[in-house]
Formats: C-alpha cells, sequence, structure tokens
C-alpha cells in the first residue's frame, strides 16, 4: 500500500447551536444526506476516470453512496456491516461485523474488558447480528450478486464516522476482494477516528473532521431513521418515495 492520502476541508455549511446540558451549542450541518453526498463528491471528483465503484454502509450511507455515483458515473453497491453495541448503550459500539465469504469481526477487547462485558453476551449478539446481516442481504440485493470490486477503485462511504468500529471491519471486508485503490469517505467524522484508521485506507476523504464530534445528527438537520424501502430504491435506481 503506498502513501496515505488525506483529503479534510472545512466547507460552507448552515449552522445551529447545540450545548450538551440540552440548550443550543454551535455545530456545522448538512441540510439532509442528499446534500451531504453532494458535497462529498464534489471532493471525489479526481476518482472519476479511475474505474470508481461505491460501496455504501446500510442504511444512511447508501443515500451519501447514490450521490456520490451519480455525480461519478460509478455503480453503486453495499457493504453489509453490523455493529455490536453494548448491552446498556447499544448506540455504543462495542465492535462490528462485515458480510463476506467469511465475516469480518472486530471487537474492542480493551472496552470489553473495561466495562466487564461478558464473553456470553458478545457470542449472542454476534449471532444476532449475523441472522440480521442475512436479512439485509436477502431484502436490499433482491437476488442481485455483489458488483464485482477486484482491479477497481472503491469508495467506501458512510453519513458519519463516530467511533469507526463499523468502517474499520468495512474497509477490511472490501480490501479482501482486491480493490486496485481503496478509498474512505464520509461527510463528517470524528478527527481522532480518522487517525486511527489511516492505514485501513490507501485515501481518505471527509468533509469536516471536528474535534470533539459529538451526535453524528448534530451535523444534519434531516437526520430520519431511513427505511428499508428508501435503501432498496436507491439501490435499484429509483428516486425513494
Amino acid at each position: 500500500m503506498g502513501a496515505v492520502r488525506f483529503t479534510v476541508t472545512m466547507m460552507r455549511m448552515r449552522h445551529a447551536v447545540f450545548r450538551t446540558d440540552g440548550a443550543r451549542k454551535e455545530r456545522l450541518m448538512f441540510r439532509d444526506r442528499e446534500d451531504a453526498g453532494e458535497r462529498l463528491a464534489a471532493l471525489l471528483l479526481h476518482l472519476k476516470d479511475r474505474s470508481p465503484i461505491v460501496l455504501a454502509l446500510p442504511r444512511g450511507g447508501v443515500a451519501i453512496g447514490a450521490e456520490i455515483a451519480r455525480l461519478l458515473g460509478a455503480p453503486l453497491d453495499i457493504v453489509l456491516v453490523r455493529k455490536i453495541g453494548v448491552p446498556w448503550q447499544p448506540e455504543l459500539a462495542l465492535g462490528a461485523m462485515a458480510d463476506g465469504g467469511t465475516p469480518e469481526i472486530f471487537i474492542d477487547e480493551r472496552m470489553q474488558e473495561a466495562m466487564a462485558i461478558p464473553a456470553d453476551y458478545v457470542r449472542e449478539e454476534t449471532a444476532r447480528q449475523l441472522a440480521e446481516l442475512e436479512r439485509r442481504r436477502q431484502t436490499y440485493r433482491a437476488g442481485r450478486p455483489p458488483v464485482e470490486v477486484a482491479g477497481r477503485t472503491a469508495i467506501v462511504v458512510d453519513d458519519g464516522i463516530a467511533t469507526g468500529a463499523t468502517m474499520r471491519v468495512a474497509l477490511r471486508a472490501v480490501r479482501r476482494r482486491g480493490p486496485d485503490r481503496l478509498v474512505l469517505a464520509a461527510p463528517v467524522a470524528a478527527a481522532e477516528t480518522l487517525a486511527a484508521l489511516s492505514g485501513e485506507a490507501d485515501e481518505t476523504v471527509c468533509v469536516t473532521a471536528p474535534q470533539g464530534l459529538g451526535a453524528i445528527g448534530y451535523y444534519y438537520e434531516d437526520f430520519h431513521q431511513m427505511s428499508d424501502d428508501e435503501v432498496t430504491a436507491l439501490l435499484a435506481g429509483r428516486a425513494p418515495s
């Protein structure tokens, strides 16, 4: 793997104000995922002639990826990834897994030990998330085979990166498929997480990477939970209803 290239820029965006006590404190904002995808795509145009393929993490990453694929004239596919959450705080990633011939599984063992999370929970939750990966594969792919990645520029995209657990396993799963170049792309990510992921991709492209990220939703005016119907419509090349 050659030198890693980073592109992080602070683009002009609307902002709101949020504070940790529930009042409002300043955060940069995207209008919605379509807006974020367009802004991110502008930083990826140099890859347009390098046989790109856009691989999005469902659900929210698919809306971002659809805009990138449209502007780069690239095919859109998915990387099926599931978070393994902390038992009492499911949104906090203890680890993650990515689909593949052999699933790519990552567990933060230091976090598991520090939080005294039982090994039985990790095994059971891993099995549960593997079952959800299979459900999503059947729902989202609708019988379509994965797009060939070998020898192409693979752009792996999500709508935001906090701890980086899901993105880490996604990048590793895609790397095993033999892309010529592997690119990590997101509209917003924690600066320290991008640094930690630097060895997983050949290039990292991000619109904004603040210190003290907070919640990803702070950076979007519309950050609704996408439905399976929205995801399947975007993957089929239709506008979601």
